[in-house]
C-alpha cells in the first residue's frame, strides 16, 4: 500500500463528505410521511440512498464508533493486533533480542496469533457486527423510506 494510494483514498472520502446534505434538509420533518404502497417505498429508497449517501455513510461510521466504544475488549484486540503487526514489521526481518532469548519474526507472528485469536473470540466480534448491520439497516432504510422526494423531482419525472 503506497502513500499515493492512501492520499487518493483520503481524497475520495473527503469528496464523499463534501456532498453531505445539511442537517436542516436531512431532518426536514415536513417531508416525512407514510408511503402509500410498496412501490412508493421502493422509489423513495432508491432516490434517497443516492441523494443522502454521504449522510448515511456518516451514520454508519457513528454507529461503528459507538459499537467499538461499548465493546472495549474488541477495541483493545483490534488495536493490539494492529500494533503487534506494525511492531513486528518495524523489525524489518531482524530478530527480537530479549535478555534471555532471541525471537524471529515467525515466532513473533505466531505468538501474536496465539494471543489475539482467543481474545478476539472473547470480544464477540460477530455479535457486534450483526448489531451494527441491524442498527444501520433499520436507521438508514427507515429514513430513506419515510422521507419524501423533493417536490422538484416530481415535476422532473412528469416531463
Amino acid at each position: 500500500m503506497s502513500v499515493d494510494r492512501v492520499r487518493q483514498e483520503a481524497q475520495n472520502i473527503s469528496n464523499k463528505f463534501a456532498n453531505m446534505k445539511p442537517p436542516q434538509e436531512f431532518f426536514d420533518f415536513r417531508r416525512v410521511s407514510k408511503p402509500a404502497n410498496f412501490g412508493e417505498v421502493q422509489q423513495r429508497v432508491a432516490y434517497n440512498l443516492g441523494y443522502f449517501q454521504a449522510n448515511y455513510i456518516a451514520i454508519v461510521a457513528i454507529l461503528s464508533t459507538y459499537s467499538l466504544l461499548t465493546n472495549l475488549l474488541l477495541l483493545f484486540v483490534i488495536v493490539f493486533t494492529i500494533a503487534g503487526v506494525y511492531g513486528i514489521a518495524a523489525l524489518q526481518g531482524e530478530e527480537l533480542e530479549l535478555g534471555f532469548t532471541r525471537l524471529n519474526t515467525s515466532q513473533l507472528y505466531t505468538g501474536l496469533f496465539i494471543v489475539a485469536v482467543p481474545l478476539g473470540f472473547l470480544a464477540s466480534p460477530i455479535s457486534t457486527l450483526l448489531w451494527l448491520i441491524g442498527a444501520s439497516s433499520v436507521t438508514v432504510l427507515s429514513h430513506a423510506s419515510l422521507m419524501e422526494k423533493p417536490i422538484e423531482t416530481v415535476f422532473e419525472e412528469a416531463v
